[in-house]
């Protein structure tokens, strides 16, 4: 039977998120579940994989119960599956982002850019004033991105706001639809161009995963792969694994 794999995030404010690391651990452990979940005071972000009871059990947890007191009442969450449990053990770490921009004065639950439904999406890229903006890492676009998205090339996260300091011009670039995995990286990114003075910032809701999961592969617009942070290592239309993508579809 297949695993259900969640990948969930939420910029919230959790001064206490030290004291939040070992009961979640314990939760997860008691419903035997693996993964990485990452927490910092300013929200949390992880991809977990388990039963579909154990993961359904996880989630309300996390939205309702009261080890988070109702402040993850907003989480971005997208579900795939796995043939085989995706990650070796569980990891529960404490760090000073969720995603690291390097800048902790960003902070998306003030700003940040405008939401773009991923069936929207198409439209909004094919406008011919707008610039596409894949916002992953350079191994990541690699593997797949939108057809004619501009690559920062860079190694990390951490880099975008170099290359931004370069590349990016709020006079000469008015509009700009950017996109990465699951959403997160987005929310710090287009915050931080609107700091610097850009003032249409957009960016893909839920991320390339959302897209591919609720854009028929006709429509799309999504060229190869999307690189996943766990052992299946990629991700195609519907949210397949890649390699179980084309047997789906023969």
């Amino acid at each position: 039977m297949p695993l259900k794999v969640a990948a969930f995030y939420q910029f919230a404010a959790l001064p206490d998120f030290r004291a939040l690391r070992e009961p979640l651990r314990a939760l997860c452990t008691n419903l035997d579940l693996k993964g990485s979940v990452l927490l910092a005071h300013e929200g949390i972000n992880g991809t977990i994989a388990g039963s579909d009871k154990a993961i359904d059990g996880f989630v309300a947890e996390l939205e309702h119960g009261p080890l988070f007191g109702g402040r993850l009442d907003n989480l971005e969450l997208k579900f795939s599956e796995a043939a085989q449990m995706p990650f070796q053990r569980l990891k529960v770490r404490l760090k000073k982002e969720i995603v690291t921009l390097g800048d902790t004065t960003v902070d998306p639950t003030r700003q940040v850019g405008t939401y773009v439904d991923a069936g929207d999406w198409n439209a909004l890229i094919a406008s011919p004033d707008i610039m596409v903006l894949d916002t992953r890492n350079a191994f990541e676009v690699a593997m797949g991105s939108f057809e004619g998205a501009v690559d920062p090339k860079i190694a990390s996260f951490g880099q975008f706001k170099e290359f931004a300091a370069r590349q990016l011009d709020p006079a000469k670039h008015r509009r700009i639809a950017m996109f990465c995995t699951g959403g997160i990286r987005c929310e710090k990114a287009s915050a931080y161009l609107l700091a610097q003075g850009f003032s249409e910032v957009y960016h893909l809701k839920g991320g390339i995963l959302k897209y591919l999961e609720e854009t028929p592969r006709q429509d799309s617009r999504w060229r190869g792969d999307c690189f996943v942070f766990d052992e299946r290592v990629a991700l195609g239309h519907g949210l397949r694994e890649r390699g179980h993508e084309d047997a789906v579809h023969e």
